[in-house]
């Protein structure tokens, strides 16, 4: 089975024009974004065999996942609500 993977204009269509706001004017967005992005890669990278990660390390993975999306979600909300 394939696992795709999630970029977080996939997660927020509704913020596509934020998150590019917010990479080229916040580095700690960027940092957050990079860092997701990176995460994800390992998990589609571990759930599609080519990486081999135990039950608890994906567990983990997936859980800064979210966390790291949540943060994000934040971040873009606040920028729209200041806007």
């Amino acid at each position: 089975m394939h696992v795709d993977h999630h970029p977080l204009i996939a997660e927020f269509p509704e913020f596509k024009d934020a998150i590019h706001d917010l990479k080229m004017s916040d580095a700690h967005f960027t940092h957050l974004f990079t860092d997701y992005e990176s995460v994800d890669k390992a998990i589609v990278r571990a759930e599609n065999g080519i990486d081999t990660l135990t039950d608890l390390e994906l567990e983990v993975l997936k859980k800064q996942r979210l966390s790291l999306r949540d943060k994000l979600y934040a971040m873009l909300h606040a920028s729209r609500v200041s806007a």
